[in-house]
């Protein structure tokens, strides 16, 4: 049976594997380890390439798991994600072809460039890990993610995505630019390996990343915290600049993502530190602002750094 001191050693060789490929993005790599344990979709904003898409194919090479790539498109449709039937003429009968949606890890770039409603294709998927084909439902492989991006300057040809879809991204996240060393070193790597490709080695695999995440499920969480992440995510609904706060899935989004760092570091029990580091990450997609906010991009991040300022942290008895 796997344990907790186990869980944690896979996933810091697994970060530490990944590490080879992307170079000074420690904290958003272990943020990105803890939703693979979470069980949770992450919605990567930020500029074009800053190492999102190959942040996705080597997680995908580093735990062993079945990976496809959906180019998002106005003309895409829901068929080119999902699947369908194909008549069979040799049989007589019409045979189910998968759709890419069928993988482990699902990149779905550029998501906001493809209409509504192929958007609302990846719903059920997300939600529900199925896929329904003709009043047929069919299971996802487990486990099964989606990593998506978006450009968040780029706004003509694009369609946001809906507040229903946003909400099944348990976390949003940027990667941000690389500083003068580690920009450097990127450099150096390339010249180093003389050839595009980083060869990383496998890991772990889908069977172990199922039994990891049934061990995050016993870590502990103390009523204290579970009254912190809920009076959080309440106090959202209740800001001034705020039209309309997180739903409970931010309270749900907090649990997971604490319990799975915790496991992370090796620890069969939630610190207060668990919940504040996934603040931005699990909120800032998750709050509508008033009218008057829409265009400042910034208030969203400074709300929730006030709601965390001003709610007292839990002294833990036993920690």
């Amino acid at each position: 049976m796997t344990t907790i001191p186990e869980t944690s050693k896979v996933c810091q060789a697994v970060i530490s594997e990944v590490e080879k490929a992307i170079v000074g993005k420690r904290t958003v790599l272990e943020i990105i380890m803890a939703s693979v344990l979470a069980g949770g979709h992450v919605l990567l904003e930020d500029y074009p390439g800053l190492g999102k898409t190959l942040i996705a194919k080597s997680f995908a090479a580093v735990l062993g798991l079945d990976f496809k790539r959906l180019q998002f498109t106005p003309d895409l449709l829901p068929g080119d994600i999902t699947g369908g039937y194909v008549y069979n003429r040799a049989e007589n009968r019409f045979d189910l072809r998968q759709g890419p949606i069928f993988a482990n890890i699902i990149l779905a770039d550029e998501i906001n460039r493809a209409s509504p409603k192929t958007q609302s294709a990846l719903l059920e998927a997300m939600q529900e890990g199925q896929v329904t084909l003709e009043g047929e439902t069919l299971r996802l492989p487990d486990p099964f993610l989606v990593l998506a991006t978006q450009n968040p300057i780029e706004y003509e040809g694009t369609f946001p995505l809906p507040e229903a879809q946003l909400d099944r991204f348990m976390l949003k996240l940027t990667v941000g630019y690389p500083d003068l060393v580690e920009e450097t070193e990127i450099l150096r790597r390339r010249l180093k390996r003389q050839q595009e490709d980083v060869l990383l080695r496998k890991v772990t695999d889908a069977r172990k990343i199922v039994a990891m995440r049934k061990v995050v499920e016993t870590v502990h969480v103390d009523e204290d915290l579970e009254t912190y992440i809920a009076t959080i995510v309440q106090e959202t609904r209740h800001d001034r600049h705020v039209a309309v706060g997180s739903s409970p899935r931010g309270s749900l989004a907090f649990l997971k993502m604490a319990r799975a760092h915790a496991a992370l570091e090796g620890r069969d029990y939630v610190l207060p530190d668990d919940i504040k580091r996934f603040s931005l990450p699990v909120l800032s997609h998750r709050l509508i602002l008033q009218p008057e906010y829409w265009l400042t991009r910034q208030v969203a991040d400074r709300v929730i750094t006030d709601i965390f300022a001003k709610i007292p942290v839990p002294v833990l008895k036993d920690a």
